[in-house]
């Protein structure tokens, strides 16, 4: 039997890191304290192949949650941003609730093993998205101007992820999160149209 050829070795590595990337997002997304032993489990994966391809579990926490937002940010392309930016808005704020519901237990795995600054590096494209819809609707009179964009991505971030940890501890129903983000988060951005 002729040893394999590296093109074939690649592939069967390629498949293994897939496995295991996979199993510790499913894992994580349950229990951010999950362990190695049970990512490898879930990949059907011994913890030395583990170790070949991600020498720590920060390495793996971020291949799970870079692995997570490249197909978060997939969802988000494909929701329809044109048109009145306040309603661009709640498309946003929907799909993105969706995401964060899916993920909030990873990016706790996340924000516990990585650098501050690494998790928002990984999240600069969907900061870009809002960004620009925030620009868009301060452009069209829409949103405010008398707060800086940053700031207010990121308490849109923090409104988020806060209510992901309300449903997480059972004090919100999930299918009321969606509408309790958008009601908070419109009242904040909305530009104040009458000035007396």
């Amino acid at each position: 039997m002729s040893p394999a050829t590296p093109h074939r070795k690649r592939a069967d590595a390629r498949r293994s890191i897939d496995r295991i990337v996979a199993a510790a997002r499913a894992e994580l997304s349950k229990d951010p304290q999950a362990s190695i032993d049970d990512i490898a489990e879930h990949a059907g994966v011994g913890r030395m192949t583990l170790y070949g391809h991600f020498p720590n579990r920060a390495a793996l926490v971020e291949a799970a949650l870079t692995a997570a937002l490249a197909a978060g940010d997939e969802t988000l392309s494909s929701v329809d941003l044109s048109g009145n930016a306040e309603r661009a808005m709640t498309h946003l704020l929907g799909a993105s609730w969706d995401l964060i519901a899916e993920s909030a237990a990873l990016l706790t795995a996340a924000i516990e093993t990585l650098p501050a600054g690494r998790i928002q590096q990984l999240h600069d494209s969907h900061a870009e998205r809002m960004d620009k819809l925030l620009h868009r609707g301060r452009e069209q009179g829409e949103f405010r101007t008398d707060l800086p964009v940053p700031w207010l991505r990121n308490v849109i971030h923090y409104v988020l992820k806060g209510a992901a940890e309300e449903v997480s501890a059972g004090r919100v129903h999930a299918t009321d999160a969606p509408g309790l983000v958008t009601a908070t988060v419109l009242p904040l951005l909305i530009a104040n149209r009458d000035p007396s």
